[in-house]
This record gives C-alpha cells, structure tokens and sequence, in this order.
C-alpha cells in the first residue's frame, strides 16, 4: 500500500518479496478451482501462484502486509513507514558506499555490512 502519487504497481518490494517466497516454495493454485472473478483483477495479480495486490490511497507514505495461509490459520507479517524520514538511514548509507560500487546495485541488502 502506497500513496496515491506512486506510479508503478506493484512497488518493486512486493516483486521482491514474491520473488523471496518464490525461492523457497513450489507454486501453488490459490482460491477455489472454479473461481471467477467477476471484476477483472478483484484477487490481484498473479505471479507464480502467490497474489499480488497494490493498494494506492492518499495518507498513505508505504506500508506492505505478507499474509500467510494453511487451514485454520494465518501469519501476518507487516512493516509500516508513516514518514519518509524512515528511509534516510537507508538512503545515508547508500550514499557514503555508492563510490566503491561498480555497475547497477539494487537493494541495501547488497551493501549491508
């Protein structure tokens, strides 16, 4: 979930995250094998079985919710920035360490010490 002046959907961090859960899991069928939408993209977008919803709303700066599901239970992982300051930690170190990185980095878990 973002603010409604973000432009790509989904955010590179929901890619990310799927592609993480993708690594460690074979891909699974979700929802009911005769389902149907009868708005076209009301369960999201698809991507090697797990579901992909972007959420864009003003008030919102980023906030992303993982929700896990087996029969009788869910595990809900989520991470909520509620101001842009979150991200200068982020965005000082990348800065002190971008003159001895060659060639495109994409991630801070790359340059993390």
């Amino acid at each position: 979930m973002h603010h409604d002046q973000k432009i790509d959907a989904p955010s590179g961090t929901s890619i990310k995250t799927a592609q993480g859960i993708q690594q460690v899991r074979v891909p699974i069928k979700q929802g009911h094998p005769e389902e149907y939408e009868k708005i076209a993209g009301v369960r999201g977008g698809e991507w090697e079985g797990i579901r992909i919803h972007s959420v864009r709303l003003p008030g919102l700066v980023a906030h992303q919710e993982v929700i896990f599901g087996s029969p009788g239970e869910t595990l809900t992982i989520r991470h909520d920035s509620l101001h842009r300051e979150s991200f200068m930690p982020g965005v000082i170190m990348a800065i002190r360490k971008v003159t001895g990185l060659k060639g495109v980095v994409i991630g801070l878990e790359k340059i993390l010490d």
